[in-house]
Formats: C-alpha cells, structure tokens, sequence
C-alpha cells in the first residue's frame, strides 16, 4: 500500500518524460536491439544513460524503492582501471519535464531536494556504515575515458553489502572482464540486475532506497573463440551468474542463462515471459535449425 502511494504522488507530480521505449540510438546496448522482457511496473523508468552529447549504456530504474533494476551495456575490452575522479552524477530527466537528456553532477548547495523524489541521492549513502554504491555497469567493463565516467550516476548504483562489493562481486567482475577480453571476438552484450525483498534503507524515517537481496548478471558474445579451452568455451555464447548481496554466503553461482531467468521468475517480480537476451542469445543459425 505504501509503495502505491508514493507511486501515485510520484506520477502526480512529475511531468519528465522518460524513454517509454529505448530509442534506435541506445537500443545498439542490447543484444537484438531487444531489453529484457517481462519486467513491467508504472513504477519502472526506461533511462538511455547519456554523458558529454552520446548515450553511453541503458537502465531500467525504479523510482519508487530509488535503484536500478538492471543496466545493460556493451562490454569494451580494458585493463580494467578505474576512472577515480568522476563526481557523482543524478538523472534530471527522471525529475523535471525540462530536465536535461544528460546526467549531471550533484549540484553543491542542496538543491538534490527538488529531485530526490524520483531517484537517489548522495545523502541516502551518507550513514549506513556496511553499505557501498556498487556500480551495475562498473567502470572497468569500459575502456574510454568518457565511458568510464558515464557509470558515476546513482542511476547506475545500488546499495552492496561493503565486504560483497569490494570482494566476491569485484572479483566476479574481474573473471568476467578477462573471459571476455581474452575469448569474445565480437560484440558482448551484458545485462546485470538485482532481486529485492522489502528491506530499505531509511533516511529521516523515509524508506529511500531498496537493498538487493541478490546481484545477478548475464552476458551475450556470439562471435567467441572456438578453439578456446573447453572449460571457457562451453560459457559461450551466453553465460550468467548470480550472488547473495551479504558479507558471508556471498560465493557467485554461474549458471546458464535459463537457468539464471528460472531463477529469477522465482525469487522477484518478473513475470512467466521474462526473457534477458532476445531468444536467448541463441546465433541465429542456431535459431533456423530444425
């Protein structure tokens, strides 16, 4: 009941207009030009996350519980650096009907009042003492400067678990960037998310910002290296994982792609079509095979 009226108050009172569907511009971030499907709610927001004039990844952002439910992005091969001095970045377009298509900067004297309705900001981080901003799309799957700051915004963040963040989920990160670095050929296409189960993060005795029970993720490369060890290759050409959001208990599980979505159809609010990648990031000569 409490999240129905904070939505009817939401769609009261803001008058942005987000993507109702990604345009041919940033669709080029999913696998088909196709978004997971099976994920709908009045209260989910399709971003095309654009930095310095260029779209640079996509969400699906919920503006009631203040998180993405998923960023997708193409996968650029990198060293894995991180790009350290980028501020924070908010999404104008979730907040004002002439907000700008761009993320920007927290503005520094305060004003993050006149949006905080829609999305989070810096200070629903700034007292919970276990809890980090992970990145969905972490700066290290990208390779340009300018696309490495693009995944500063809290659009592109959710509560973690600080021993999580900076130990099993980075460390996921990492087997990840280097399988793909070292076996994808072609363009890769990666999908992460999270389930949540009603537990907030409060501020001034508000709900603000859902924490993830599970971080999940799943990748699309259907240009891959054939004569690659077996133990990589049977990864190809799509793979996924998924992980408990905790301090202990936390060890990734990679998984089939099926089996990652059967997972989810169980444990959050996708519905029996839920599908991440188009036909399941099956080649298309696969598809054709009687």
């Amino acid at each position: 009941m409490m999240r129905l009226l904070l939505l009817q108050v939401f769609m009261c009172c803001v008058m942005a207009e987000v993507q109702v569907s990604f345009s041919p511009e940033c669709k080029k971030f999913l696998y088909m030009g196709t978004p997971p499907r099976g994920l709908q709610d009045p209260s989910l927001k399709n971003i095309c996350q654009k930095y310095k004039g260029k779209p640079r990844f996509v969400t699906l952002y919920d503006v009631v519980d203040h998180i993405p439910v998923y960023s997708a992005y193409t996968f650029k091969r990198s060293d894995g650096s991180k790009k350290v001095d980028t501020p924070w970045m908010y999404e104008p377009q979730l907040s004002l009907d002439t907000g700008s298509g761009e993320m920007q900067a927290f503005p520094a004297d305060g004003l993050h009042r006149s949006f905080e309705d829609a999305q989070a900001v810096l200070d629903d981080y700034s007292d919970t003492v276990s809890i980090e901003r992970g990145q969905l799309n972490p700066d290290e799957h990208q390779a340009h400067l300018d696309d490495k700051a693009s995944t500063y915004t809290l659009t592109n963040v959710v509560p973690q678990d600080r021993v999580f963040n900076i130990g099993t989920w980075k460390q996921h990160e990492h087997t990840i960037r280097r399988r793909l670095n070292n076996f994808c050929r072609g363009e890769a296409y990666i999908v992460t998310g999270v389930t949540t189960s009603g537990r907030m993060i409060r501020r001034h005795n508000l709900d603000r910002l859902a924490v993830p029970t599970y971080l999940w993720s799943a990748y699309c490369c259907i240009d891959y290296d054939h004569n690659a060890p077996f133990e990589e290759r049977s990864k190809f050409p799509a793979f996924a994982s998924r992980a408990l959001n905790a301090a202990s208990g936390s060890e990734v599980l990679e998984t089939g792609v099926q089996q990652l979505e059967n997972f989810l159809k169980q444990n959050t609010f996708v519905d029996k079509k839920f599908q991440i990648f188009y036909e399941d990031c099956v080649p298309n000569s696969a598809i054709m095979t009687p």
